[in-house]
Order: C-alpha cells, then sequence, then structure tokens
C-alpha cells in the first residue's frame, strides 16, 4: 500500500494490528463470538477501510490482498486479543485506546495514498477519514450495532483533522515538524483529540430539541 514510503507503511501495519486488537476485543466484550468469530471481525475491523478506500481510488487488487503482511498482522492482532483478551481488559480503557490509534493512523496513511494516486486535497481528506471509520462501521454492522461513527461524539471529526493536517503536509512540502515527521504529529493529533473526547465524554453537536441516547459501547472504526 505504501510500499516507496517505509514510515507511512510502518505507520499502515500499525493501525492495522490497532484496529485488529480493537475489533477482536468488541467481538469478546460485546458480541461473545468465538474463536473463529473474533479472529475474523478483527481482521474486518482492520482491513475493512482499506479496502473500500483502495476500491473507490481504483488501486484494485487492494493492498489487504497484494501484501501478505496485512492480513497476517490483522490475523495476528485478532488471535491475540482473544488469547490475552482477560488480561486486556484489566488494562486502562484497551478499547478506546486501540481504537484511537488505528483511527488515527489509518486518517493519516489513507490521505497520504489518495494524494499519492492524484486526488485533490479535500477528496484526500475525505478518503482519509473513510479509511479512519470504515473498518469499525463494518464490524458494528457485524454486530447489530448502531456504526459508533453516527453515535460517537468526536469521532469522525478527529480523524478529518489527523487527515487535514497529514494533506496539508505533504502539499507544503513539510517533512518534519521540531524534529516529527509530520505524519506522526498528524496522528498524533487526531489521537489526542479523540482521547479527549472519550476522557470528557465531548460530543458533535445534535439537532435542537433532541436528546443523547444511551450511550454506545466502547469501540470505533476502522482500516
Amino acid at each position: 500500500m505504501a510500499a516507496d514510503f517505509p514510515l507511512l507503511l510502518v505507520l499502515d501495519l500499525a493501525g492495522t494490528f490497532a484496529f485488529a486488537l480493537n475489533g477482536a476485543l468488541v467481538a469478546v466484550r460485546a458480541a461473545r463470538l468465538d474463536l473463529v468469530g473474533v479472529v475474523a471481525l478483527g481482521v474486518t475491523t482492520a482491513v475493512g477501510g482499506g479496502i473500500i478506500r483502495d476500491v473507490l481510488l481504483g488501486a484494485l487488487p487492494p493492498a489487504t490482498f497484494s501484501d501478505w503482511r496485512y492480513l497476517a498482522v490483522a490475523a495476528a492482532g485478532g488471535l491475540l486479543a482473544f488469547l490475552f483478551s482477560g488480561l486486556l481488559d484489566r488494562l486502562a480503557t484497551p478499547i478506546e485506546v486501540f481504537d484511537a490509534a488505528g483511527l488515527s493512523l489509518f486518517a493519516v496513511v489513507g490521505a497520504a495514498k489518495a494524494l499519492e494516486y492524484g486526488m485533490g486535497p479535500a477528496q484526500a481528506v475525505i478518503l482519509g477519514a473513510l479509511t479512519g471509520v470504515g473498518g469499525g462501521t463494518l464490524r458494528d454492522v457485524l454486530i447489530r450495532r448502531v456504526p459508533t461513527v453516527l453515535t460517537s461524539g468526536l469521532y469522525a471529526i478527529p480523524a478529518l483533522v489527523g487527515a487535514l493536517l497529514a494533506v496539508l503536509a505533504t502539499r507544503g512540502d513539510v517533512d518534519d515538524v521540531l524534529g516529527v515527521p509530520a505524519s506522526l504529529g498528524a496522528a498524533a493529533a487526531c489521537f489526542v483529540i479523540r482521547m479527549v473526547g472519550v476522557r470528557f465524554d465531548l460530543h458533535a453537536p445534535r439537532a435542537p430539541g433532541t436528546r443523547r441516547g444511551p450511550a454506545t459501547p466502547p469501540g470505533g472504526s476502522a482500516g
């Protein structure tokens, strides 16, 4: 997917692993699936957003099916979450953290790939955000849950911010900021905004006169 850009490849694989853990933990905790179901949901969460992006870009076959590392990393993340779900459950908000990490990394990588394929800045931002939220949306649909991106407060917004910063850095030929690679900085900004939203239960505005429904179980998107 990003073979010509080692840093982006590393971020892409890291996001794949984070989302696989996220999807698998949701499968264990919320859906109570067996081994096959847990790994399958983890893989779907990890690669779903990237597949959607690649199909829209015409990058066929999608990187997931042309580079064995993506499916291997996704399957490994799902299997680890299945084997050590009890341990991970004892960590502080593991699902939200893994979800925010995957969202951030995929938003940046997705925007970078869209630019690589000749998309304009606005389209690259949208595709970057779609890469971040697509896998988790598929995961939620499979377990019959309203997708997090439609109900959780600051979810799509951080993805859009991260993708926008990545696009601005690329278009402005900014390789690093204070010694930190620009792509990592963009991902970090997305991660911080998402985690602040989780910590303080912040939400995007809703229509006047409507009340917020029951909180959505932890877990977000992917891709």
